[in-house]
């Protein structure tokens, strides 16, 4: 398993369908992600490459406000 924003992502599911198992990431979201990393977003998490899934971890890092940093937010709205 993958462990992506602190979420264990299931190796048996595609890559775009993984990422949305991380709070605060949809289907399109996922698909940008895919796209920006530079990921095929027909490979499976267990076909991820060290290199891919640190791709995909920087740019959730620098892009976007996931999981524990998105629920707090939203609490306090």
């Amino acid at each position: 398993m993958a462990r992506i924003a602190g979420v264990d992502i299931p190796n048996n599911k595609k890559v775009e369908v993984g990422l949305t198992y991380i709070y605060g990431i949809g289907p399109s979201t996922a698909l940008k992600i895919i796209e920006e990393s530079g990921v095929d977003r027909t490979k499976r998490v267990s076909e991820l490459s060290e290199q891919e899934i640190s791709a995909i971890r920087k740019f959730i890092d620098s892009h976007l406000m996931v999981e524990g940093d998105l629920r707090k937010e939203k609490a306090m709205n």
